[in-house]
């Protein structure tokens, strides 16, 4: 205050001599002026004094007397956060920030398992010829539910990893069908309340480890080359629960319901997993993105449709990518009795596929025992100078390859990216993991990414370090080992959030919006992290209690005149599970609209500071989901506890 009254009487000496000359509006002006001068460091100087670091913290789920097992997880601080947007609002701008809360109801107790957009009863409305009824097929805008999908009675905090890659509870996933349907194939057993994953499959009888190690030795799986996978048909993902140790990430996917709940048991034992079939539409991944695609007696008619399914495969592998086939028709001459088909069919087969195979350019580099292997060529030299005689399938035209959300599959190759010499690798050559992560990735330094140069990647990369350690300091529990496993970034864009927690035993789902209009999920696939493309107006390919961690970066803002705030946050109600945390951050005035939501939707959640401090617009709310049953819902009622 003293410095603000020297400069004040300052100005007046400076001034005095002239005052002759001004009139009693120039005097007021220039006294205004000062004041504000004035007010705007007392101001300064009051906002420096009152940013005191506040230490805000979601506690870790402790355990309680809930059924043996159960757990509760509350939001808390030592000192709780009041947050004054006074300086930030006028006086009518205050009055919209808190707006009512709206209250949601428990939907029915049949509706626990409940995907929107892979609903059984809508799908058989649709063609059943080359299983396009089993597509994404979302619901209409009237038809969306209003009401939180409930966990099933009895249910569980899924154990830990890695753990859960063994074992899970059967009240979380209570379906005993492919228990008795796999029964010899040794993939899930039933013992007591929990449900077992041996680890085997239909074609790796001594178990997932032992298959892989048979791969192992046909191509590397351990020199860092080999990161990202697809698993196609994927049942209870045991080959790629199993990469995991191995620091592969696979994408696995298999379609709804065609054995009950494959996809769910995944997510359960905390492997990555999507609901999806191969039918007429794109797989929702970018063009090369992924350095292996997989396998197993999957049941996908890859010789039928001219070969669509392979053609589709070879866009999102990498340049110099494998595909592994295992299950029929390899090695049939063996094993065709047992398949129960004739030889001449499973030839016929063999022989298709191999010729698809060739028209593609691919190179059969292996086949030992029950397992196949081809490779994706480096560039497409050579493959373009076949066409002149391998007159099909034909490159395509198609000015985006990485379109893939709706996307119709097409009978033509995407091609690579032009090469000078037959040596180079078509879209520049990826780093072996973990160099792979930090490294500038190649669509980067080609420039073929709308406005992100090398210097903003590395900014981007910073700024995440910066923001996941704030995180830490406000969630002691994202640092604990086995608190959380399956994470999901809602609006990934460079996969920053991702790479910041690659050390942590635990995967995250990197879903790049549709809205967004980028092309950044083939960077995320360069850095070795996974991910699919979403639009948030629609429900995900994925179960109910899904993920431990979501994260939702200007999200609501990004969706802001697309879709109403309340639909985006009963989809991360969906597929958040009981006790899972949530982090949102986004422009203040929205983050006070969310909370409005979120406070009627039985999450605890509070509003804290960005981590450059009070003053700036952008906040984040900090959330956790409480545990609630449908049976509890059900009881609380007949007690008139809740409407």
């Amino acid at each position: 205050m003293a410095g603000a009254a020297t400069a004040y009487s300052g100005i007046w000496k400076l001034y005095k001599p002239h005052l002759k000359h001004f009139n009693v509006i120039n005097i007021t002006l220039v006294a205004l002026l000062c004041s504000i001068s004035y007010l705007l460091g007392v101001w300064q100087r009051s906002g420096a004094t009152t940013a005191a670091t506040t230490t805000t913290s979601l506690m870790a789920a402790v355990p309680c007397n809930r059924a043996d097992v159960a757990f509760t997880t509350s939001l808390s601080s030592e000192t709780q956060t009041q947050l004054d947007f006074a300086a930030h609002h006028t006086a009518d701008d205050f009055a919209a920030l808190s707006p009512a809360t709206r209250h949601f109801p428990a939907c029915a107790a049949e509706l626990s398992e409940y995907t929107p957009c892979e609903d059984v009863h809508r799908s058989l409305k649709f063609e059943r010829d080359r299983l396009i009824y089993r597509e994404r097929h979302c619901p209409d805008k009237s038809e969306l539910l209003k009401c939180l999908v409930p966990a099933p009675p009895g249910y569980r905090t899924p154990f830990s990893w890695p753990e859960s890659r063994e074992l899970a509870w059967f009240a979380n996933v209570p379906h005993k069908e492919l228990a008795v349907e796999k029964a010899v194939q040794n993939w899930i057993r039933v013992e007591g309340d929990k449900f077992r994953f041996p680890g085997g499959g239909t074609m790796f009888p001594n178990g997932a480890d032992a298959y892989i190690d048979d791969i192992d030795h046909l191509i590397s799986l351990s020199d860092g080359s080999i990161r990202t996978a697809i698993d196609t048909g994927c049942g209870v993902a045991s080959w790629g629960a199993f990469l995991l140790s191995r620091n592969i990430l696979a994408m696995s996917f298999a379609p709804r319901d065609s054995h009950e709940a494959q996809v769910q048991f995944a997510l359960e034992r905390g492997v990555p997993a999507m609901i999806g079939v191969m039918a007429s539409n794109r797989l929702p991944y970018p063009s090369r993105a992924f350095d292996m695609a997989h396998c197993s007696r999957c049941l996908i008619p890859w010789h039928q449709y001219d070969g669509l399914y392979l053609i589709e495969i070879d866009r999102i592998l990498r340049p110099g990518g494998y595909w592994i086939l295992s299950g029929p028709p390899i090695n049939w001459k063996r094993h065709w009795k047992g398949w129960e088909r004739t030889q001449e069919d499973l030839n016929a087969e063999q022989n298709s596929i191999e010729s698809v195979a060739r028209s593609l350019c691919w190179k059969k580099i292996k086949e030992k025992g029950d397992i196949a292997i081809w490779q994706k060529p480096t560039n497409h030299i050579h493959c373009k100078i076949n066409r002149k005689v391998i007159k099909f399938p034909p490159f395509c035209s198609t000015p985006n390859p990485d379109s893939a959300w709706y996307t119709k599959m097409e009978l033509c190759i995407t091609p690579l990216p032009d090469v000078a010499n037959i040596k180079e690798i078509a879209g520049g050559e990826l780093k072996k993991w973990p160099e792979r992560l930090i490294a500038l990735p190649p669509r980067i330094e080609s420039g073929s990414i709308d406005g992100i140069t090398a210097y903003i990647f590395q900014q981007d990369a910073e700024l995440w370090k910066k923001r996941v350690g704030y995180y830490r300091s406000l969630i002691p529990q994202l640092g604990q080992q086995g608190r959380y496993h399956n994470l999901l970034d809602m609006n990934a864009k460079l996969g920053g959030f991702a790479a910041a927690l690659a050390d942590e035993p635990l995967w995250v789902m990197n879903a790049v919006p549709t809205a967004a209009n980028t092309s950044t999920l083939g960077v995320v696939y360069e850095r070795g992290l996974i991910g699919t493309y979403q639009d948030w107006c629609e429900a995900m390919s994925t179960y109910p209690r899904t993920y431990d961690l979501l994260h939702a970066d200007s999200l609501f803002t990004l969706y802001k005149d697309r879709c109403d705030i309340e639909d985006i946050l009963l989809e991360m109600d969906r597929i958040l599970r009981p006790e899972g945390t949530v982090i949102i951050r986004d422009d203040v005035d929205v983050v006070i609209k969310i909370k409005s939501f979120t406070d009627g939707m039985r999450w605890e959640s509070q509003v804290v500071d960005h981590e450059d401090g009070p003053l700036q617009r952008e906040k984040l709310l900090l959330a956790v989901k409480t545990y609630w049953t449908a049976s509890d819902d059900i009881s609380q009622k007949e007690s008139g506890d809740i409407s």
